[in-house]
């Protein structure tokens, strides 16, 4: 699975940094955004690559970002010489993810311009998490069947929709985990219907005092990415036994997500972009550490999981 997985992150890494690249102009990221992805899907464009190396590598503080950029010819070019299925799951998968930068540039003003933009509805959010991270579990799920030949008892299909489900749970959790950092680049994605039923505006929460104000939609948020890591869940304990680095590889992100969201339900300053909900590295490898022995037990993983989901649900109503 290295090879096409590993091709579709660097692709998506590059049209990400295309994208968030704040010293060019918002309409000109747009452009060459689009631009980009047109030659995913196609063939190279020498001077469509040019431009991207002249206007966006160059302004790179980041070494390993510049570098990146400099060779995306040479990553177009291993993507040509990918088999058809794997080229067309890339090609695929980075479509969708530049589909949600396209909307962030879209829907969002520039992040200098002092104002703020907010999703409308739910539905969007979760049109989003779809683009931003559902997709992905799609994307690895295809892979697995591809390259590693993975059977399941549930069906390609079943398995399709809770790694979609698994995705927009760890995209959900992202997103309340950064709400404070985001709302100071302009980008509100709690949506305007939940809030207008706390009596807030997306503005309300840059103001004191309002992380407890909106404790209402943050709860209500973490109920559905909740829903969502219970078929993540199940996503894991439907591989095979056998393909242990495959389970660690989903099991990993349920448990930091999990943990996440149990520091966040207890930070009464989530809202603060200085107070994020992080878990701690040294926790992070002891969360990895003991996973090992447990992962080829569906009882073990399940226990742990669901006492993960049942402290976070108790913390909820205190």
């Amino acid at each position: 699975m290295r090879e096409p997985i590993a091709l579709a992150y660097l692709l998506a890494r590059a049209a990400d940094t295309i994208a968030d690249t704040t010293l060019i102009a918002r309409e000109k990221r747009l452009e060459l955004l689009l631009s980009f992805r047109s030659q995913v899907n196609t063939v190279p464009d020498w001077e469509a690559l040019k431009r991207i190396d002249v206007e966006v590598a160059k302004q790179q503080q980041d070494s390993n970002e510049k570098v990146l950029l400099e060779s995306l010819g040479s990553a177009l070019s291993l993507l040509s010489r990918l088999g058809k299925t794997d080229r067309d799951a890339v090609r695929n998968i980075v479509s969708t993810l530049t589909l949600a930068m396209e909307f962030d540039l879209n829907t969002f003003p520039s992040e200098s311009s002092g104002r703020l933009g907010a999703l409308k509805e739910y539905s969007e959010l979760d049109t989003y998490t779809y683009m931003v991270a559902g997709c992905v579990g799609e994307f690895w799920t295809q892979m697995t069947v591809e390259q590693v030949h993975a059977t399941y008892a549930a069906g390609i299909e079943t398995m399709m929709q809770r790694g979609i489900r698994l995705g927009k749970a760890l995209q959900l959790t992202n997103i309340l985990r950064d709400c404070g950092k985001d709302l100071l680049i302009g980008r509100c994605y709690l949506p305007e219907e939940m809030l207008g039923r706390a009596s807030l505006t997306p503005q309300d929460l840059l103001k004191p005092g309002t992380p407890l104000a909106a404790r209402r939609i943050l709860l209500e948020l973490v109920t559905k990415a909740l829903d969502h890591y219970r078929e993540g869940l199940r996503y894991v304990l439907a591989l095979p036994r056998p393909m242990v680095r495959l389970r660690l590889a989903c099991l990993w992100p349920i448990l930091i997500g999990l943990e996440t969201l149990l520091i966040l339900i207890h930070n009464d300053l989530w809202l603060e972009p200085t107070k994020a909900s992080k878990l701690r590295r040294i926790d992070v490898y002891k969360l990895v550490a003991c996973s090992i022995p447990v992962v080829a037990s569906n009882g073990l993983i399940r226990s742990w999981v669901e006492r993960l989901v049942a402290e976070i649900e108790v913390s909820m109503k205190q």
